[in-house]
């Protein structure tokens, strides 16, 4: 701007600062928008949660359809196909590290399988490759999930591996191994609720070895609410110090400079 006259280049720098104060405040008002979506979405997960819990007859077999199942309450019978349990390294669960312990049920009232994210057990700080110690009954078992989609993935070094311990689930190769389709949905299972009683020895040893002590479903509104709030705060301090440069500041030096003269 070394060519620019003082008016031009006063203006330059009026519409720049403009052009950046508009776009810092979009990006604030689309995080509040993101916001508000993300709010809508938990109330109707909220909702969706309240309803009565379905039977494994109601469960969808198609994507389409299960995807409008998500988060409802199930109430499932079925066997457990112990031997394609598979252990999820690496995730944590009320500060420590363990594994993730999913096993195929298979419904008892239809022939497809379900998978159903059991719970959380312990890793053997000593022998990594040590599975937790767990109880898995032989017989038809009740159960009372969510339904959710399959665990979040980990990062992982290599390819998806082999075997009980993986980083990863990828329910596609699990299918492979199943002698029955495989629903596409998975279930987070629920403790069952405890008398008060019993309910401080049951949260001190859980009978078959397992944790689920889910973390509560977070919307994620306060991320979306910190970044508007740093858009809006440049915005601001934009405008701040376009007026304290191009007026307040030239103000001042024209007064010492009369106070000089």
């Amino acid at each position: 701007m070394a060519g620019l006259t003082p008016r031009a280049r006063a203006w330059v720098i009026g519409l720049a600062t403009l052009s950046a104060m508009a776009l810092t405040a979009r990006l604030g008002f689309w995080q509040l928008d993101r916001a508000a979506q993300k709010e809508a979405l938990h109330r109707a997960v909220l909702e969706r949660a309240q309803q009565p819990p379905l039977r494994s007859s109601d469960l969808a077999a198609e994507p389409a359809q299960a995807e409008a199942q998500l988060h409802r309450l199930v109430r499932l019978r079925g066997r457990w196909l112990s031997e394609q349990t598979v252990y999820l390294d690496n995730r944590p669960m009320n500060g420590r590290v363990g594994f993730f312990v999913v096993t195929p049920l298979q419904l008892s009232d239809r022939p497809e399988f379900i998978l159903v994210q059991r719970g959380w057990g312990p890793r053997d700080a000593q022998d990594r490759g040590r599975l937790p110690r767990i109880e898995t009954p032989a017989g038809e078992v009740e159960l009372l999930g969510r339904l959710t989609a399959a665990p979040s993935r980990a990062y992982e070094f290599s390819a998806a591996a082999e075997g009980a311990i993986r980083q990863n689930l990828d329910p596609v190769s699990v299918a492979k191994a199943l002698p029955a389709p495989l629903l596409p949905l998975t279930v987070l299972q629920l403790p069952e609720e405890t008398p008060p009683a019993a309910a401080s020895a049951a949260a001190a040893a859980p009978a078959d070895g397992l944790w689920r002590d889910w973390p509560a479903q977070d919307a994620g509104l306060q991320k979306h609410y910190g970044y508007a709030f740093q858009w809006f705060a440049l915005c601001a301090l934009l405008l701040g110090l376009y007026v304290w440069f191009q007026t307040i500041r030239p103000r001042i030096r024209s007064r010492r400079s009369e106070h000089s003269a």
